[in-house]
């Protein structure tokens, strides 16, 4: 049986600031909210200003109070927000106060949770808000807003109704093979199964594409040593985060570091030198650059435009030729000495200088980053929705030929694991559902 004490928490973050609020959840919600103030009643979602007292009738604080009746709260239940002035101390005595008078603390992800049992929210919504609290960029807030409007949850339910269609016809011709279906229901099925793969795959690319999106792309740094990866690092910084020598090796384990580019948060992580080394330590900080480089989303590649190309570039050159489905920038330093690389080595390069101007660097990097932002398509935000989406395409893939053959039983039963993965994403599948179209619909009468 769900829980139904009534809970309490802080709804703001730790601090001190203007206002603090205080969110109280359940049946006694009101009763307990009506003690605190001492009121008789409180209007439904009308914020009205009243005296605090604790339980030894002094008082605690002056507080706007508003009271959202169930069903309409974010929960579902009975919700009386207390929004006091803000500091830590006002805030905790009035969680004090609910808990003498009834109500308990609530634990991580509570209110989120009755809201799901509720049906307020679904699985997909409530990752989005865990999720949006957290962004740290403006595209990672507007593509979570959308799952928050309910954008991912539309997607599963179109799915969900096809897959229903499909079972329902499938269990029909099972078990009441007398009864006359659509001469082209097949057909109608072979469509909608090609429909919804395509949907899944569009979905699974735009979703590797945005990968980055919620926590930072990567972007790697890579090159032989004294290219200037680290002189890069703090250029795009303004600070300097990286120690800069002309000793080869200086760096010698992987920097990471957050800056904004435009809109968007990326990682930037400064890699020790790629060459043959000797020293235990180095060759340690050559594996996590390799490492590094195939975490990235970006690779930015350096070369020395004042040193001859050598077999130390050609590695660098190597390793970009193995790395497909990354973006790959070929950078070009110190162009403000004389010019002895072989630039032909190279087919698409940015020249610059770490020590005049990285502009056009940035102006590249940011060019990426929109394409990679921007667009309509669906974009999973959580390694769960991704392997929901997976096994989903898997057991739509593995239904044609079941159908093809006439094996309705095991065309029926990849269906109904394809129902129950791409359901996980906001809800759990319940056998009634198929039961519900496919009694409702033919009228079987049996």
């Amino acid at each position: 049986m769900f829980d139904e004490d009534t809970i309490v928490a802080i709804a703001t973050a730790n601090g001190i600031g203007s206002i603090s609020i205080v969110r109280v959840s359940g049946k006694e919600a009101l009763p307990i909210a009506l003690k605190i103030s001492k009121k008789e009643n409180l209007t439904p979602r009308v914020a009205t200003l009243h005296s605090l007292y604790n339980s030894n009738n002094e008082l605690i604080d002056e507080a706007l109070l508003i009271y959202f009746k169930n069903p309409n709260s974010f929960t579902g239940e009975d919700i009386v927000e207390f929004q006091c002035h803000g500091g830590m101390a006002i805030s905790n005595i009035i969680l004090d106060e609910v808990v003498k008078h009834g109500g308990r603390l609530a634990q991580p992800g509570e209110f989120s949770k009755r809201a799901f049992h509720n049906g307020k929210i679904d699985l997909s919504k409530a990752e989005a808000i865990a999720k949006i609290i957290e962004a740290r960029s403006e595209d990672a807030v507007k593509l979570l807003a959308r799952q928050l409007k309910g954008e991912l949850s539309t997607f599963v339910e179109d799915i969900r109704k096809d897959l229903l269609f499909m079972l329902a016809y499938t269990e029909v011709n099972i078990d009441y093979a007398e009864e006359d279906l659509p001469e082209d229901i097949f057909k109608q099925i072979e469509v909608k199964l090609d429909n919804i793969k395509i949907k899944l795959h569009t979905t699974l690319d735009a979703s590797k594409r945005r990968e980055g999106l919620i926590e930072g792309f990567k972007v790697a740094i890579i090159g032989k040593p004294n290219v200037g990866k680290s002189s890069l690092l703090n250029k795009l910084l303004n600070f300097d985060r990286a120690i800069i020598s002309d000793i080869a090796g200086t760096t010698r384990d992987t920097i990471e570091e957050s800056v904004k580019i435009g809109t968007h948060l990326i990682k930037i992580v400064d890699t020790a030198g790629i060459r043959e080394a000797n020293d235990v330590i180095e060759k340690i900080g050559i594996e996590k650059s390799l490492e590094a480089v195939s975490q990235a989303d970006i690779i930015i590649a350096l070369f020395d435009n004042s040193k001859a190309l050598d077999s130390e570039d050609e590695k660098i050159l190597d390793i970009l030729d193995e790395i497909n489905n990354k973006e790959k920038l070929l950078v070009l330093n110190k162009s403000d000495l004389q010019n002895l690389f072989d630039k032909s080595k190279l087919s698409e390069f940015i020249e610059l200088s770490t020590k005049v101007d990285i502009n056009p660097l940035i102006k590249h990097i940011e060019k990426i980053l929109d394409a990679n932002s921007h667009g309509d398509d669906m974009t999973l935000i959580s390694k769960r929705q991704v392997q929901a989406v997976e096994q989903t395409l898997y057991h739509i893939k593995h239904s044609h030929e079941p159908l093809h053959s006439g094996e309705l039983e095991f065309f029926a039963y990849h269906i109904t694991e394809a129902m129950q993965h791409i359901s996980n994403i906001t809800r759990p599948y319940e056998n009634d559902q198929m039961l519900d179209v496919m009694f409702g619909e033919f009228c079987l009468g049996k």
